[in-house]
């Protein structure tokens, strides 16, 4: 399993916010201190926007809040927002993307439907304040 750059930058500024628990903070400053382009971290910030993980603040002071506090928000949460999906094959979040369907679920869909229940559940886990406890930074 393999996250996509979106999901890793996405992860990377919720956990900055959750650093700066309840202030707004500019996207210049998350992008330079993230390493995360500007262009791509704006993306990124609407599709969390709509998740209602984070907030967007417009004006002079504006810039990027979190919507919850850091406990409330799950790695899952996050990868979700951006990604839309945990799944590992197309299978296991399109049904009709197999063509076994008709026969009966093979033994590989079987076991990547238990592995990524296992995945989700682990994600589940990771509470950003969590997070924030475990960085070094």
């Amino acid at each position: 399993m393999k996250l996509t750059q979106a999901a890793d930058y996405a992860l990377r500024m919720v956990l900055h916010l959750s650093k700066k628990r309840g202030m707004v903070v500019e996207a210049d400053t998350i992008a330079q201190e993230e390493k995360i382009p500007k262009r791509f971290l704006l993306k990124i910030s609407r599709d969390l926007v709509k998740a209602g993980i984070i907030e967007s603040v417009r004006g002079k002071n504006g810039g990027y809040t979190l919507a919850k506090k850091p406990e409330e928000i799950t790695m899952k949460d996050v990868i979700i927002a951006v990604e839309g999906t945990l799944a590992l094959t197309r299978c296991l979040y399109d049904p009709l993307a197999c063509n076994k369907k008709a026969t009966g679920y093979c033994a590989v869909h079987k076991a990547f439907c238990s592995v990524m229940e296992k995945v989700s559940d682990e994600l589940e886990k990771y509470t950003f304040d969590k997070l924030v406890s475990m960085d070094g930074n």
